[in-house]
Parts: C-alpha cells; sequence; structure tokens
C-alpha cells in the first residue's frame, strides 16, 4: 500500500467506525507507518479531528523520530502510538498501524472495580482468536508521557511471557489495538467492544471458555491466548 492509498484508507476506516457508532465526536485517532522502501515515517489523524470527517491530505506525517512534516497539528497521543510500534516491533504481534478509540462499553468497564488484570475473559471464541488479552493500563491524563511508558512496559512484559499482546485498555479512556492494516485493526477493536458489550448483556458473569477448549483454539488458530 502506498502513501496515498494509506490515507484514503484511514479516512475510510474513520468514517466507518463513527458512521456505526465505535467512535463519537472527536473521540479516538488512527495511525499507520509508512513502509520503509517509501521512505518510514508515519501518518495519524490530526488533534481534535472527527473521524468521520477526516481528509486525506489534511493528516498529519512524521518522520521516523516523531517530527511533523506535513499536514494538521498530530494528535497528542502520538507518543504512545510511537511507543507502541518501537515495543511491538520485536513481538509476534508487531504493529502497523494503531487504532484508539473511546468506546463504550470497553470504558465503562474499567468504571467499576476490577479484579483482574485483564479487561475481560475468554468469553467467546472470536474474542480469543482475533483479539487476545487486554491488559489494563492504569488512568493517566491524555497524553501523558508516564502511561505511553506503562504501555510499553506491558507489552514487554507480555512478550517475555511468551503471550504477545495486541491490544491494551487505557482506564478511563479507551482501547488501544494494533494490526497489520487499519482495516485489520478495526475488525479486531469491534471484536473487542463487541465482546465487552456481550460481558454487560450477561451481568458480568458468563463462564470463561474451559481450558479444553482454549487449547483446541490454539492447535487450530493462530490465538493469541
Amino acid at each position: 500500500m502506498n502513501e496515498t492509498q494509506l490515507r484514503n484508507e484511514i479516512c475510510r476506516v474513520g468514517k466507518s467506525l463513527f458512521e456505526r457508532g465505535y467512535v463519537h465526536a472527536t473521540a479516538g485517532n488512527i495511525s499507520a507507518a509508512l513502509p520503509i522502501e517509501l521512505g518510514g515515517g508515519f501518518l495519524i489523524t490530526p488533534t481534535d479531528a472527527c473521524l468521520g470527517f477526516l481528509e486525506p491530505d489534511r493528516l498529519s506525517k512524521l518522520d521516523n523520530r516523531g517530527v511533523q512534516q506535513s499536514g494538521d497539528r498530530a494528535s497528542k497521543t502520538f507518543l504512545l502510538h510511537r511507543k507502541i510500534y518501537e515495543t511491538s516491533s520485536n513481538t509476534a504481534c508487531a504493529a502497523r498501524c494503531v487504532i484508539h478509540t473511546h468506546s463504550t462499553h470497553c470504558v465503562a468497564l474499567t468504571l467499576a472495580d476490577q479484579v483482574s488484570e485483564d479487561l475481560l475473559p475468554p468469553i467467546t471464541p472470536y474474542f480469543v482468536m482475533k483479539v487476545g488479552h487486554v491488559p489494563i493500563i492504569p488512568y493517566y491524563r491524555p497524553g501523558d508521557p508516564v502511561a505511553a511508558q506503562c504501555v510499553a512496559d506491558t507489552i514487554r512484559r507480555h512478550a517475555a511471557e511468551g503471550s504477545a499482546i495486541r491490544a491494551v485498555m487505557l482506564s478511563r479512556l479507551g482501547p488501544n489495538i494494533w494490526h497489520d492494516t487499519p482495516a485489520q485493526a478495526m475488525a479486531a477493536l469491534e471484536e473487542l467492544e463487541e465482546t465487552a458489550k456481550l460481558w454487560f448483556m450477561t451481568g458480568h458473569k458468563s463462564t470463561p471458555l474451559s481450558e479444553p477448549a482454549l487449547g483446541q483454539l490454539r492447535s487450530v488458530f493462530p490465538t493469541l491466548w
């Protein structure tokens, strides 16, 4: 995918998420890493932009050092995105695109007392297959560099334990989820939010998949659980 195609795809995905209610107002952002053969660097949605009304030429373009080269002013969360790209690069879930939303059900789960490090238990096979573990990151103000470091540390820890992750949940803010393309990251984000909705609908009482059931998924599919 060349730069023009990637710009258009970020706008397409943003519009789709907005129109289906996965993002609202000016909440959320999308970034993507440009291929090395095209000079590298990153594209990210501008600060305070509505994902439903993005314009390809106005996306922020930054170099590999994070210095803005063109477009509107970059989202304040770029430091966090950059940490995800850097830290995940040596894991089984290397990021090429990062999506952050304020998904309603995911955020709501962090407003109650948490008894687990993970946002959700493994209650459906597709959540296990497409998303995997989603560690909760303690609350920090939006754009706080401490949050970015905490996410990086969490990615490293899970990779060292043999359970690479492709998502984290920022407490009271929303999920950050990464994948190879904007479309793949969007699909994983949808699966995460819909699983959170199911968890609410069942009163947080659904029985997780058993270890034998998880083992079957691992033996047939490239799961992250």
